[in-house]
């Protein structure tokens, strides 16, 4: 990330998860916007602290324009914050659309080419700028104890990662395509491979395959446009996996921050403990 300013931006919108990381480390954005999943509302899973630190939610990146009068110039933001998962273009919002604004964008990454720690590093970094001074807001040492926790519970059970799809399909996580997973699995948890299939991040299959994988631990996609797990609606050899594993609420979009991660991997250590 090189960003070189006149002045230091005070009026920043930004992607909701982009958003919800740097309200954890300091910075109050002056609005944000949600990606193609995301409706009129903003997601309360995704949001962290937004709604309740009084963060407006322009609506989903693609419907926003370059228009100085629409929902993104009204807020006169003077840097927008995206993140991106292939390290070229922005995930929410076309860069075209901040360029008419004539507005510096910045898109983070958050896939799989970095490191968890190293994506929180240039997230603390981004929010030390932004703030105009260093550390407050970005300890790593609750990540640390959190991930002390993990280690010191995982091993034998098998632990699955998935996205709800519908009634009859659901999205298996491939664990080294996402950071965190890729964290836990460093730590010792046995997560599960989905087998072989198109897609880099998720197998889309059916719910009997992960049945098949017999996980003790389910991490959930607890995101507004992810189906539930428990729905009588799906197959009964899942039906009876939902029933006895322990179901971990998982946010593929988790806040890039040590706050929301120490959450996560606690809630996690605490599901492997049983």
């Amino acid at each position: 990330m090189a960003l070189r300013l006149p002045r230091r931006p005070r009026r920043v919108v930004a992607y909701v998860r982009a958003g919800a990381a740097l309200l954890d480390l300091g910075v109050v954005p002056v609005a944000v916007y949600g990606s193609g999943h995301d409706g009129s509302g903003l997601d309360p899973v995704k949001a962290g602290e937004l709604a309740a630190a009084g963060v407006p939610y322009l609506g989903p990146g693609r419907l926003l324009t370059g228009d100085p009068g629409g929902a993104l110039g009204g807020v006169r933001p003077d840097l927008v914050v995206d993140v991106t998962y292939d390290g070229k273009s922005g995930y929410a919002l076309d860069e075209a659309v901040v360029e008419r604004l004539g507005v510096p964008l910045v898109a983070l990454s958050v896939g799989a080419d970095l490191a968890l720690a190293g994506i929180l590093e240039r997230f603390g970094q981004l929010a030390e700028v932004l703030r105009g001074e260093a550390g407050g807001h970005g300890d790593s040492s609750a990540v640390s104890a959190a991930e002390a926790e993990v280690a010191a519970a995982a091993g034998a059970p098998a632990v699955l990662a998935l996205s709800g799809a519908g009634p009859e399909q659901v999205h298996l996580a491939r664990p080294q395509a996402w950071p965190e997973l890729a964290r836990l699995r460093e730590l010792g948890v046995r997560l599960v491979e989905p087998g072989s299939g198109a897609g880099t991040g998720w197998l889309t299959t059916g719910w009997e395959r992960a049945a098949e994988l017999e996980p003790s631990v389910v991490l959930v996609d607890s995101r507004a446009n992810a189906v539930r797990v428990e729905s009588s609606e799906h197959p009964a050899a899942w039906r009876a996996v939902a029933e006895r594993a322990r179901l971990v609420p998982w946010n593929p979009e988790t806040p890039p921050s040590p706050a929301a991660f120490a959450r996560f991997f606690r809630e996690v250590a605490a599901a492997l403990r049983g």
